[in-house]
């Protein structure tokens, strides 16, 4: 394999085409990541942006993987006391009392360029400004609406038409996005060349961060300029589990990663080399049910988690879950209810760094709070919280429980794998869909990326909980799954509703490989 290989995959191929060039000039993985994740936040406003969170994976190759937790906490006034004595007997999931945690995105870019700079004293940075500065003219000049943010529009024009923010940077006059048409947010385009003028601090101690603060205190958010001057992003350690064909790793709590690799190792344990494709996706179903099980029971803020995740994931803790998981029976299903809107890229550059990131407001246009000096959506992630005692509860500092999990995969015979989508509880099931499909039936990462899907419960812009599946999956396979006992759902192929997903893959033997999901507006690059 060559020295110069590099690739990038992202559900936008603006955030793609950023991220290459940065890669194609020579660039880090990290610094890539950065100018793909300001770029996607300007042209996919509604899934992602610098008011949100994120989460990254990175590995360099001979060294063990790292990541970073950029979650928000919980603002210090954030208490159940705080929504009791407003008439509140739940955490809304809009409106400014739904924009309760701080919004870690642009801390975690900044700990990203830390981190590798730590790791690789020799090695130069892209000045941040460069970074930036595609994204910053995508946001004044404009993007073509897609129809995933005109969709998006649509679903949220009753629901926001009250946020006076919402309305001035993402209608016209009232009226919704079009697809086609084209958007400008020159306010985005602000921030972001302030950031990459003064630098990523800037968001949260300097003047940027107190006009934010201002801004979300004037309108009836529990969060004020002590929760900006507090915030920190943090370097975590990468939960891990083992696979027949090598270890797979995730982020901790508070995500939901221990469950996504729970659910694959559980399968790992459980496949067989006579199942069909039929065969495969009844036991991840059934997987799914125990993983989410246990997901509900154990993540929350890592300070409230009352085990050791790692633990749980040894080969005797896996096992003995995969031997509580009936094949012979459809399992109960308790209708869990942990939506999401996010994307998820990888990158890999010309010196094996591999990066699998994930950013996110939560639903399609988080809060609905938005900050038009700077044209800035602000997360509802605290949505997650509980008033009522338990590990989810609601407290100043605390974080709230995550979907978001980007995945990275090390293969015994040395090749890697970056994968992820967005999509709420379907992130845990299409992560084991591809790999299963790469690893077990040996299909290629276009075929494991595109391949007809199905969700059990509720992801982004869903309300439904059953079994979807998409209509191209072989009839075969839907009716064995019927004679099964599940109850299924049939959705349109290539459903958006199924996430945005995406692989790269770093193969000792054939090279890089990239995909992107045909259910996006998303592009898959290698070069080299």
């Amino acid at each position: 394999m060559g020295d110069k290989q590099c690739a990038f995959t992202s559900p936008h191929f603006l955030a793609t085409e950023a991220g290459m060039r940065v890669l194609e000039q020579g660039g880090n993985a990290v610094d890539a990541m950065i100018a793909a994740a300001a770029m996607i936040a300007v042209a996919y406003p509604h899934m992602n942006g610098l008011g949100g969170d994120s989460f990254w994976l990175v590995h360099q190759q001979g060294s063990d993987p790292w990541a970073i937790d950029a979650c928000g906490c919980a603002a210090s006034a954030a208490s159940p006391d705080w929504y009791l004595k407003r008439g509140l007997h739940q955490v809304p999931s809009r409106g400014p009392s739904a924009a309760l945690t701080m919004a870690g995105t642009v801390a975690g870019w900044q700990l990203a360029r830390d981190s590798w700079a730590a790791r690789n004293p020799s090695e130069t940075l892209t000045p941040l400004d460069e970074l930036l500065a595609p994204a910053v003219d995508k946001a004044n000049r404009g993007i073509t609406v897609t129809d995933s943010l005109a969709a998006a529009s649509a679903k949220v024009s009753t629901e926001l038409r009250e946020s006076a923010g919402y309305q001035q940077v993402f209608t016209r006059s009232g009226a919704q996005l079009e697809a086609g048409e084209v958007f400008l947010n020159p306010g985005l385009g602000a921030l972001l060349y302030e950031l990459g003028v003064k630098g990523l601090e800037e968001f949260y101690r300097g003047a940027v961060g107190f006009r934010l603060a201002k801004a979300l205190e004037n309108s009836g958010a529990p969060i004020a300029s002590a929760d900006f001057l507090a915030y920190q992003a943090k370097i975590v350690t990468p939960l891990v589990a083992n696979i027949r064909h090598g270890q797979v790793f995730n982020l901790p709590a508070p995500t939901q990663g221990f469950a996504s690799l729970l659910l694959l190792a559980s399968y790992d344990r459980l496949a067989r080399d006579d199942w069909d494709e039929g065969d495969a996706i009844h036991a991840i179903i059934e997987c799914t049910k125990h993983a989410f099980y246990l997901r509900e029971k154990w993540i929350a803020d890592p300070d409230q988690v009352p085990i050791n995740l790692q633990k749980e994931l040894s080969d005797k803790a896996i096992s003995e879950a995969a031997a509580k998981v009936d094949l012979g029976k459809v399992a109960s299903w308790p209708h869990f209810a942990a939506g999401g809107d996010t994307v998820w890229m990888s990158a890999r550059d010309e010196n094996g760094t591999m990066v699998s990131f994930i950013q996110s407001l939560y639903w399609e246009f988080g809060s609905g709070v938005v900050v038009p000096e700077y044209g800035l959506v602000w997360n509802n992630r605290g949505s997650s919280f509980t008033l009522a005692p338990g590990i989810r509860q609601i407290g100043p500092g605390r974080k709230p429980f995550h979907t978001l999990n980007p995945a990275l995969f090390l293969h015994n015979d040395g090749s890697r794998i970056a994968f992820g989508t967005m999509g709420g509880e379907g992130q845990p099931q299409t992560q084991a869909a591809m790999m299963m499909r790469h690893l077990y039936l040996g299909k290629s990462l276009e075929q494991s990326v595109a391949s007809p899907r199905w969700l059990l419960g509720r992801t982004w812009g869903d309300s439904d909980h059953g079994l979807k599946i998409e209509e191209d999956l072989n009839p075969s396979v839907v009716l064995a799954l019927r004679n099964r006992g599940h109850d299924v759902t049939i959705v349109p192929a290539l459903n958006e509703t199924m996430g945005h997903a995406g692989m790269v893959k770093d193969d000792v033997t054939f090279g890089l490989a990239a995909a992107a999901d045909p259910r996006s507006d998303g592009l898959a690059l290698t070069a080299g």
